[in-house]
């Protein structure tokens, strides 16, 4: 069984910084890429930020130059360091992870269960 945890969100004021987690654990034999999307109510959910293994990223234009996504393999750990935030940051910030579970040949995707972020004065 594998699982994703998001921690990290909060209250913060317009201009402020929040740094967002994101875990995977369980039987997992590779992650190829992780990444973050938001969702804000009556929105869609958007692609915010996605970092591969092998270190390429690509980030929303709403967000580029403010948002950095990093990842630290070995703990199958992936990080969203949010700054210059905004109160249209305001959303469900939720963790995506493609996954090669231990004797599966495939990648599957999962998803956490979304940590509140909120820009407000």
């Amino acid at each position: 069984q594998v699982q994703v945890v998001e921690s990290g969100g909060g209250l913060v004021q317009p201009g402020g910084s929040l740094r967002l987690s994101c875990e995977a654990s369980g039987t997992i034999f590779r992650i190829t890429a992780m990444g973050w999307y938001r969702q804000a109510p009556g929105k869609e959910r958007e692609l915010i930020a996605r970092i591969r293994e092998g270190g390429h990223s690509n980030y929303a234009d709403s967000v580029k130059g403010r948002f950095t996504v990093s990842r630290d393999n070995a703990k199958n750990t992936v990080y969203l360091q949010m700054n210059s935030l905004k109160p249209e940051d305001t959303a469900a910030y939720y963790c995506n992870a493609d996954i090669i579970p231990r004797g599966a040949m495939m990648v599957e995707d999962y998803w956490g269960q979304g940590t509140q972020v909120t820009v407000s004065s």
